[in-house]
């Protein structure tokens, strides 16, 4: 069993288990605020995970006090070579329990059960998760690269208002194609500046976009090239209702829709616009995930799709984003 540390609020727990179940592990449950447990996980594709910190190797569970963690830990059994340190969180400020606290009562059972503590190096960390009435301990097996802010929709090469931000596209990503990752195609027909197809390109997926306008498909080619050197790539022009791709050419499409102040997108209307590409992304592959203004439930159930979650985020005062995870029927 494995302990997952959740990132995000609160409102975004929902999504970030889906996306861990979907992108590294398997038979994933809600375990406290903050906290999940799961049966099993591709620890090599931790790293790649949106909404999710870490993940330990859960040692046990237990209430959330100190002195409960440390019998847990006097109690359990576990074979580990090498120096140890502890790190304890209260998980979202829900316990109360202090954290230095924990660490000391904890660093002080190992020291007794022979263990020398190493907190700058040590060869192994010992995470004891604090939230609410629950405490999960386990042994730090894998975390998350927390590098998005290295590629702010600002600072990339091509920039336009409303771009995406690339945690969340990564999240999207992991919760469409994550099942076939990292030998994947993901295709996104609404490219918009690339941000989707960067994050799928960089934990390994070949990415082909397409967007009505030249001037998006020529940024997305921009970008792509700066962030993307060497991994296998395509974007161009094109109709997202007619794409010139073959049946079931992906794994995985997905693409953020045009919001509704646009009433009439590239000689389409907005609701055949989103239907078409509905319906042409279940042509060519077995899952997707859509981002728009709204629910297009019933335009994607209509089109062939099960709609297996949806997930409403707010954006700012005016705009809550709808994210739609389908799988074809």
């Amino acid at each position: 069993m494995y302990c997952l540390e959740l990132a995000g609020q609160a409102g975004d727990e929902p999504l970030a288990r889906l996306e861990a179940e979907r992108a590294a592990a398997s038979a994933v449950e809600r375990a406290a605020p903050g906290l999940a447990t799961a049966r099993g996980v591709r620890l090599d594709r931790v790293p790649t995970l949106a909404y999710t910190h870490r993940v330990s190797e859960l040692l046990g569970r237990t209430d959330a006090d100190v002195e409960s963690a440390a019998a847990l830990l006097s109690a359990a059994s576990f074979e580990k070579e090498g120096s140890v340190a502890v790190r304890a969180r209260d998980v979202r400020s829900s316990s109360g329990v202090s954290a230095s606290a924990a660490e000391r009562a904890l660093g002080g059972v190992l020291v007794d059960r022979g263990f020398a503590v190493d907190l700058d190096d040590p060869d192994n960390v010992l995470c004891a998760l604090f939230s609410e009435d629950t405490c999960l301990l386990g042994w730090r097996a894998a975390e998350s690269v927390r590098d998005f802010g290295t590629r702010a929709p600002t600072d990339r090469p091509f920039f336009q208002p409303g771009s995406m931000n690339p945690l969340d596209a990564r999240a999207y990503v992991n919760l469409a194609a994550g099942h076939a990752l990292p030998d994947a195609t993901v295709v996104d027909p609404m490219c918009g500046t690339g941000g989707l197809l960067v994050e799928a390109g960089l934990v390994g997926a070949r990415v082909v976009g397409s967007d009505a306008q030249w001037k998006m498909a020529r940024g997305t080619q921009t970008n792509l090239a700066a962030y993307l050197p060497d991994a296998d790539w395509e974007a161009v022009r094109g109709d997202a209702t007619s794409l010139p791709l073959r049946d079931d050419c992906a794994d995985a499409v997905a693409f953020d829709a045009p919001y509704g102040r646009q009433s009439k997108v590239a000689r389409h209307e907005l609701a055949d616009l989103v239907g078409g590409a509905l319906s042409e992304a279940a042509r060519i592959a077995p899952s997707a995930v859509v981002v728009a203004d709204r629910s297009w439930e019933e335009a994607a159930e209509d089109a062939g799709w099960r709609v297996d979650a949806r997930f409403e985020r707010r954006v700012h005062g005016s705009l809550d984003r709808h994210v739609h995870v389908l799988s074809r029927v």
